[in-house]
């Protein structure tokens, strides 16, 4: 068997019409557990109170899909969703990113801009009557400068009203930044604050076969101990269940097996710890 066979093959073999486990999936077939939907639920309060969210969790906990599944649940023609995945882009470039996302060319001078972000967002909820949400993704990686302009950006009107509702999703490392004293302002106007643990193991049995099942399979592929293996090795993270499972699922296709079982799981567990 070659090389290429075997990469086209292994869907084929396992009678999947589909890749599983893929990021690509409409939020109504998120895999739905009660950290998810609890998180959902935060979500959408701070957004209807236009309120500051703050989304934990760790790597491939699941917090960005969280966060498309609530905002998948707006009204769009009331809402401007404003999404920054790139916290690199400077303090200045939080502002020109909602300027260009407002349909606006960012002026050159800070405050100008600064300004100018002001009055685009008030004009989106006064004249326009669209709520902005503003998504910062990978928050932890926020400066100290960028953190006080997020603050300023929800703090107008002498702090009885907000132009915008403001979620920042990061790694747990965030929820220790903000705790520091030079932060306090903008920690105390957080309204809305949830960390995503990680499945338990009957969760990730269920999160594994939920989306085998999305892709063609709904009965057993993977032996008890073969997921038991899977979701003890991801610590209950998703993204790194998919990623195991996936490994395992191409381990069986090349051994010709007719199930996943605990070898395939332990030998695609090596190969993602090498």
């Amino acid at each position: 068997m070659t090389t290429a066979d075997r990469a086209s093959g292994w869907k084929r073999y396992w009678g999947l019409s589909r890749t599983p486990f893929s990021k690509k999936l409409a939020p109504s077939e998120l895999f739905e557990h009660p950290g998810h939907r609890e998180a959902i639920a935060r979500i959408r309060f701070a957004i209807d109170e236009t309120a500051i969210a703050l989304i934990t969790g760790e790597v491939g906990a699941g917090k960005t899909v969280a966060v498309r599944a609530a905002i998948d649940t707006l009204d769009h023609a009331s809402h401007t969703i404003i999404y920054a995945g790139n916290a690199g882009i400077g303090a200045r470039g939080i502002h020109q990113h909602i300027a260009y996302q407002l349909g606006a060319a960012p002026r050159f001078h800070r405050g100008a801009l600064i300004a100018q972000t002001q009055d685009l967002l008030a004009r989106e909820r006064d004249e326009r009557h669209k709520q902005p949400v503003l998504i910062i993704d990978e928050a932890h990686l926020l400066d100290a400068d960028q953190l006080e302009q997020l603050r300023m950006l929800t703090n107008v009107d002498l702090d009885a009203d907000s132009p915008l509702a403001l979620i920042l999703i990061g790694q747990p490392t965030l929820r220790r930044t903000l705790r520091r004293g030079s932060f306090a302002a903008l920690d105390q106007r957080i309204a809305v604050r949830y960390h995503i643990e990680p499945l338990h193991p009957d969760q990730a049995a269920g999160y594994l076969a939920h989306h085998l099942a999305l892709a063609g399979r709904a009965d057993t592929i993977f032996a008890d101990d073969a997921t038991a293996a899977i979701a003890h090795a991801a610590r209950g993270l998703p993204r790194q269940l998919g990623n195991l499972a996936l490994a395992a699922l191409i381990a069986g296709y090349t051994r010709d097996n007719r199930i996943v079982d605990h070898d395939c799981a332990t030998a695609a567990i090596a190969d993602h710890a090498e």
